[in-house]
């Protein structure tokens, strides 16, 4: 099976052991992986701030990057989730809407991937670790992911899963809205912080680096000690 790795901006600038644990995890179970050099930004952060001719710029990029791939799969629930609006972004343009619809049936997130098209439920990690999930936004309310992630993490060996209170209220994050209204994100993350908290947990765990990077920061500027992995790492590790 081919797969071409989406790792996006994030993923490419401040977390690249999350991809190269993902390409890992992938060539684990059976899959020729390449990559694309010619990948961008998917254009969502233009995408959410309004601008939608830039946003297609990028979707049109990305589409012709992937053109000729047979899987496109990327550590990123949001991304995916953005993948999956090329199709209404662009269907003023008959010459491009057809190949987004080709690139969005052929797009995973990678847990999803894992789980769904590889039949994958057990990775054959083992991390002795008391760990909380955080449920990414994007990811599950509009890619519609949830149930891979915590089945792939509740087989891996020696991982004590806590679940996390209010798990489904968002970090704050949100891309731009971040940096719109900083005061309102703040706060946001800070009860997103107590919640993580009070599970005592070790490790947060999350499958967006867009999520990580608020919460961890925020976790950072507190002094916590709490660490924060992309499951892409916590499935791949072995101990």
């Amino acid at each position: 099976m081919k797969v071409s790795f989406f790792i996006t901006c994030l993923g490419d600038m401040f977390y690249p052991n999350a991809g190269k644990a993902s390409v890992q995890l992938l060539e684990k179970f059976g899959c020729t992986v390449d990559f694309p050099t010619s990948q961008t930004c998917c254009g969502q952060p233009a995408f959410n701030s309004g601008y939608h001719q830039d946003a297609k710029k990028a979707a049109k990029q990305t589409i012709t990057a992937f053109a000729d791939s047979q899987y496109v799969v990327t550590p990123s629930g949001s991304c995916a989730a953005m993948l999956h609006e090329y199709p209404q972004l662009l269907q003023d343009e008959p010459e491009w809407s057809s190949d987004a619809e080709l690139l969005t049936q052929k797009s995973y997130e990678l847990t999803q991937f894992l789980v769904e098209v590889l039949g994958v439920e057990n990775t054959g990690a083992s991390f002795k670790a008391k760990a909380t999930y955080h449920t990414s936004c994007h990811m599950i309310r509009l890619l519609g992911v949830t149930s891979a992630p915590q089945t792939l993490l509740d087989n891996v060996e020696g991982l004590e899963m806590i679940d996390l209170p209010n798990k489904h209220d968002c970090c704050g994050f949100g891309g731009t809205f971040a940096v719109k209204m900083p005061k309102i994100s703040k706060e946001m993350v800070d009860e997103k912080v107590s919640c993580i908290q009070e599970t005592e947990a070790d490790i947060l765990i999350g499958a967006d680096a867009g999520c990580l990077m608020n919460i961890g920061g925020r976790l950072t500027r507190k002094n916590d000690a709490i660490k924060v992995m992309h499951i892409a790492e916590v499935l791949n590790h072995s101990e």
